[in-house]
């Protein structure tokens, strides 16, 4: 049995979709045929089911790098071996709107997890047939959506203190969004021998004024949310 997670290893398919929200994974997992739920702890909610055929987990690992380290570990021990996060981001770049998708080939490790994991120089990068598979699978699905690949940043913090946020640096280092667990998911996979990539929903502007902005519940965000959960279960079963 998984320690947090729950899950008999046993039960556990070697292609998983993870994201955040718990509702969201059983929002994805209810488009699954045979789905059934794993098991409940903490945050960690799982659940099995097909894709076209293909046996597939959908499991949430909560709010920022540590839990969700805590979920990738896991699901690594249970051998799993294709791993996709379907997540949200905060835009840096004026042309990737609310709404738009963005595959994350890489992410910049601003994070305080993977720090005591792999010494600095060690990089954050989605494996490269997920992330291919990733964009056939956007290219097929007729979505409408604007979709970007390039690379993210994992940052830990969302409400701002005294110091700033190092939105600008990123900003004119051609960073596409901001979000809190891809690059804990990216060098976990890379250590544990997982093959990781990760889509992304922009639901704001990463740099908008102490987030007054903000509003992850628009109609946008959702059809990019469901959009998104769609392609991940593509590419998800199209890996080899």
């Amino acid at each position: 049995m998984l320690t947090n997670l729950k899950i008999n290893p046993a039960e556990l398919p070697k292609r998983v979709i993870v994201c955040g929200d718990p509702k969201r994974a059983a929002l994805i997992a209810s488009k699954l045929g045979n789905h059934r739920q794993l098991a409940e702890n903490r945050e960690y909610r799982s659940y099995a089911g097909e894709w076209k055929g293909v046996e597939v987990a959908i499991v949430s690992h909560g709010v920022g790098s540590p839990g969700a380290a805590v979920c990738f570990e896991e699901l690594a021990k249970g051998g799993v071996e294709v791993i996709i996060r379907v997540g949200t981001a905060g835009s840096y770049q004026q042309e990737i709107q609310p709404g738009s998708l963005v595959i994350s080939t890489a992410a910049v490790r601003q994070d305080g997890l993977t720090s005591q994991l792999v010494p600095p120089g060690f990089p954050a990068i989605a494996n490269r047939q997920v992330a291919g598979a990733l964009v056939e699978a956007a290219k097929s699905s007729n979505s409408g959506l604007h979709i970007a690949e390039g690379i993210t940043l994992t940052l830990d913090v969302f409400y701002n203190g005294v110091l700033e946020f190092p939105h600008k640096l990123y900003q004119k280092a051609g960073v596409l969004a901001v979000e809190m667990e891809n690059s804990a998911l990216f060098v976990i996979a890379a250590l544990r021998g997982m093959k990781a990539g990760s889509i992304l929903a922009i639901d704001g502007f990463a740099d908008a004024d102490l987030l007054q902005d903000y509003n992850p519940h628009t109609e946008n965000l959702a059809k990019a949310i469901e959009a998104e959960a769609l392609i991940a279960l593509d590419a998800v079963i199209s890996v080899k």
